[in-house]
């Protein structure tokens, strides 16, 4: 990965805060909704999810996940940038410190969400990224392990 491809990884993590969410559902793949927020200063993910949706008794059941995150609109579908992050889900104990970071990060990606947080059946999940795959437009795509994708989101 060269400097122009991780600045356009970390443009499009940072420019968008919505993804589609990959889990297993009783051993199918199922697809959803997810509005995130970036841990600042790390790669990884937070997303505030509740209780009664699938995803979340999936990703308690099998906390392997994917994270596909797509720029907006262009004229052909094939050559819109995406990255898809292979990652690691787990729930954030309410109350620690992490849960603080986690929260204040969501926040302040969503300020609107502040009365979600008051629901008890929501809870904080932390995506850690194992790998990813990045297309940067049409025939221009390449892999990345957690360590190369850590430190595409860590330059400036």
């Amino acid at each position: 990965m060269n400097d122009e491809q991780a600045r356009m990884l970390r443009d499009l993590v940072r420019e968008q805060n919505v993804a589609s969410l990959g889990t297993l559902h009783a051993g199918a793949p199922f697809v959803s909704m997810v509005p995130y927020a970036r841990n600042p200063g790390g790669a990884e993910f937070f997303i505030h999810v509740s209780g009664l949706a699938t995803h979340t008794g999936d990703m308690l059941a099998s906390p392997r996940v994917s994270l596909m995150i797509m720029a907006a609109r262009a004229d052909n579908p094939q050559s819109r940038a995406r990255v898809t992050v292979q990652g690691d889900a787990r729930q954030i104990p309410t109350g620690s410190d992490e849960y603080v970071v986690a929260k204040a990060s969501y926040l302040a990606a969503f300020p609107d969400a502040a009365g979600i947080f008051e629901l008890g059946d929501f809870s904080l999940f932390r995506i850690v990224p194992v790998s990813a795959r990045v297309v940067g437009g049409f025939a221009q795509a390449f892999s990345l392990g957690a360590e190369s994708f850590a430190r595409a989101m860590h330059e400036h």
